[in-house]
């Protein structure tokens, strides 16, 4: 790694978007996922300078704090609850289509504008105050984010969630410090599957998009890091299939861990083969 990548992964706050082992790939799109028996061999990371993460799903499992509020918001406007499978299916895609999702019961229909406008300010009312009552980082987050930047890597998070609440989240569990950069879904003026998230952080790392690899659990994080031309690497904990995205072309990962404590020793591996060839 790059010795200015290496200041980047330390790099102090700056505004408000800069915070302070049983790998398979899939062969796609014919195979299913198989477990592999060479774990660190799977993942192909001698060219990775740097690893962005999907925050929902794939950092943190914030699913039952995201179908409280849905559910509060409903309740508010005179309506059922939903099921959390339910409400875990509308999630990935940002706050606002959430919200159209769960008051309309329905992955592709819009609210009433009038009605979305009320229970939208009622959900970011309620999930800000409520955002991590019961949310928590998946097992391995933590030490797999660190033991990266042992090794020298910037982290950092690309999300659909809007900026505030990701950071909001990210600070209440004690996760913000971990990453040099966090992008939310109304960061930018593209959010995932768009390629514009990545390639922000490509010129921010001064990183070549082939240089990154995008770490999620859904078919954006997929389709982003393909659209950008990145390193797509799956989760199979989070809250979309990953065997069913990987039967798509489109959607089919470079490679799927169980455990993002699982990148170490592939990073660790690539680092002393690029050593090596030095």
């Amino acid at each position: 790694v790059a010795s200015s990548l290496l200041c980047l992964a330390v790099m102090p706050v700056l505004g408000e978007r800069f915070a302070p082992l049983g790998i398979s790939p899939y062969n796609c799109p014919l195979n299913f996922y198989r477990p592999h028996t060479d774990m660190n061999n799977a993942l192909q990371l001698n060219h990775i300078q740097a690893f962005a993460f999907d925050l929902d799903g794939t950092l943190v499992d914030s699913i039952k704090d995201l179908a409280l509020a849905a559910n509060a918001m409903r309740e508010a406007l005179g309506m059922d609850d939903l099921p959390i499978d339910t409400l875990k299916s509308f999630v990935g895609d940002g706050m606002g289509r959430l919200v159209h999702r769960a008051l309309t019961n329905d992955h592709e229909a819009l609210a009433d504008e009038a009605l979305w406008q009320q229970g939208f300010a009622y959900f970011a009312q309620y999930y800000h105050e409520h955002i991590a009552d019961y949310s928590s980082p998946y097992a391995g987050v933590v030490d797999g984010v660190q033991l990266l930047k042992s090794l020298g890597y910037p982290v950092v998070v690309v999300t659909n969630k809007s900026e505030r609440f990701a950071i909001k989240l990210l600070a209440d569990l004690g996760l913000l410090d971990e990453f040099s950069l966090v992008i939310g879904g109304d960061t930018l003026p593209e959010k995932k599957p768009s390629a514009l998230p990545l390639q922000d952080v490509c010129e921010v790392l001064h990183i070549e998009p082939k240089q990154l690899a995008m770490v999620g659990d859904s078919h954006n994080d997929i389709l982003t890091a393909k659209a950008a031309g990145a390193y797509a690497i799956g989760v199979d904990y989070g809250y979309e299939n990953m065997d069913d995205l990987a039967q798509d072309p489109a959607t089919c990962p470079d490679a799927v861990i169980h455990s993002l404590a699982e990148l170490y020793p592939a990073a660790q591996n690539a680092q002393m083969a690029q050593a090596r060839e030095s």
